[in-house]
């Protein structure tokens, strides 16, 4: 089933128009150089800045849609993590909801590890917890998709492996999420691939092939080597 149907999106200068289809239970990484428009994708599916286009997500017009409905249909996590709010994280992440749930709260708590910081204010936590206490604001409404730009940045690598494992859960229970990734050591990790650079999408295949790509060494200028990653001559 195919879960997220966009046709023509686009945004004036940084997105050339794009159709895109995801379907359920895809875990989709989204790579490319900086400014290649990695974010601007995510945001125009999300509907953010007048982006031009259609986005439909189980069959319904995400823009015709009432601000609760696109709640349930889709979440979206930007890259920055600075948040000047003194409130609860647990408050912040409530912020995910159109009415008040505290058992699935409880439970994003609990799967981020976030109980010792629940009660603090957001903006005396750590990048990295803030980190997690905004991706539990994008899953708490259990959305179908999910739209999450740079959710493994700022993260030591136990909490590296536990976010891949956290969407790894989301896709089997039939979401599609697409991720913007800069660390390259966790495509495999991914479904499918989108190589995207000046403004679209240059390639979408499965994550070994684009690795493997004379594309890809060409758009990143990187080859692989025995000890990981060279400048390409």
């Amino acid at each position: 089933m195919t879960s997220l149907v966009a046709r023509g999106i686009a945004i004036p200068g940084r997105l050339k128009p794009t159709d895109l289809d995801v379907d359920a239970g895809e875990l989709v990484a989204l790579v490319g150089p900086n400014g290649g428009g990695k974010t601007s994708l995510l945001r125009a599916l999300a509907r953010i800045e007048g982006a031009a286009g259609i986005v439909a997500i189980t069959g319904e017009d995400v823009d015709q849609g009432p601000i609760a409905r696109r709640r349930q249909l889709l979440s979206f996590l930007p890259a920055s993590r600075d948040v000047t709010w003194p409130i609860a994280a647990r408050d912040v992440i409530a912020l995910g909801l159109d009415r008040p749930d505290e058992n699935r709260i409880d439970e994003l708590i609990a799967r981020l590890e976030l109980e010792d910081l629940a009660d603090r204010p957001v903006n005396r936590l750590s990048t990295g917890e803030r980190a997690r206490v905004l991706l539990a604001r994008a899953l708490v409404p259990n959305p179908t998709v999910l739209l999450l730009d740079e959710p493994l940045s700022n993260l030591d690598p136990y909490w590296v492996l536990r976010i891949i494992s956290i969407l790894e859960t989301a896709v089997r229970s039939g979401q599609a999420v697409l991720v913007a990734l800069h660390d390259l050591a966790q495509l495999s990790h991914f479904s499918r691939a989108l190589l995207i650079a000046d403004g679209q999408v240059q390639t979408d295949e499965a994550p070994a092939s684009l690795m493997a790509s004379e594309r890809f060494r060409e758009i990143f200028r990187i080859e692989a080597t025995a000890g990981g990653w060279a400048i390409r001559s």
